[in-house]
């Protein structure tokens, strides 16, 4: 162990800097994504609540393994073969993370929902009344509010994204666990180099968990 860390240990902690940025650039998709379905699935319309619950459906319906080979090999077929005329590729860093903001944006949305539902209805009545447009007072009314009992939830949803990162190792995106294939296969240490892998989630995980407890704990204090 003292080996893979002295020889290996620079090449591990740099690809969880990768794995961090990758789910930091899903997360931010997502959280664009989860924000406009989110508020399709609150407005008073059937098609846009339609809209949102098919896309909720959908990418939550697909394993992410699948989503991951269809934006990396399907969407450069789709565009290159079977439309033709172009010449699009997309590097492992852009498909993994459309794939991540794609797979936490139906997730993103559904906290969203729930958030802006928490609201007591009565905060956009009263807005309303005060003659705010139903964008203005969602804006400056309910999502300030609805934040605060978001952010624990989108904590949490970040630490299932940085885990889920590992299934992008199918597309060769240089994450954590795809570096950890490369270093088991060059020192055939096997139990030694998944266990510093594990660690290193666990360290990183934990920190994210204690801080989501913080946050709620505060916010909780706050009301």
């Amino acid at each position: 162990m003292v080996k893979i860390i002295t020889v290996y240990g620079s090449m591990l902690t740099g690809a969880m800097g990768r794995t961090l940025l990758l789910a930091l650039l899903g997360l931010f998709f997502a959280c664009i994504i989860g924000l406009f379905f989110g508020l399709l699935s609150v407005v008073r319309n059937k098609v846009c609540n339609i809209i949102s619950q098919v896309f909720v459906d959908a990418v939550r319906g697909v394993p992410m393994i699948v989503l991951a080979f269809f934006i990396y090999f399907g969407i450069p077929y789709l565009f290159n073969t079977i439309i033709g005329g172009f010449n699009v590729t997309l590097t492992a860093l852009q498909a993994g993370s459309a794939c991540l903001a794609l797979n936490c944006g139906a997730y993103m949305s559904e906290i969203i929902r729930a958030g802006i539902q928490s609201v007591d209805i009565g905060q956009m009545e009263a807005a309303r009344s005060l003659g705010l447009p139903y964008g203005k007072a969602m804006r400056k009314v309910v999502l300030p509010q609805a934040i605060r009992t978001m952010i624990p939830s989108i904590i949490n949803q970040f630490i299932i994204t940085l885990k889920d990162t590992s299934i992008l190792s199918v597309i060769g995106f240089p994450e954590l666990v795809n570096t950890a294939k490369n270093v088991q296969a060059n020192t055939f240490m096997a139990f030694q180099t998944w266990a510093i892998v594990g660690i290193m989630y666990l360290i990183v995980i934990t920190i994210l968990s204690r801080s989501a407890k913080v946050v709620e704990r505060r916010l909780n204090v706050g009301r």
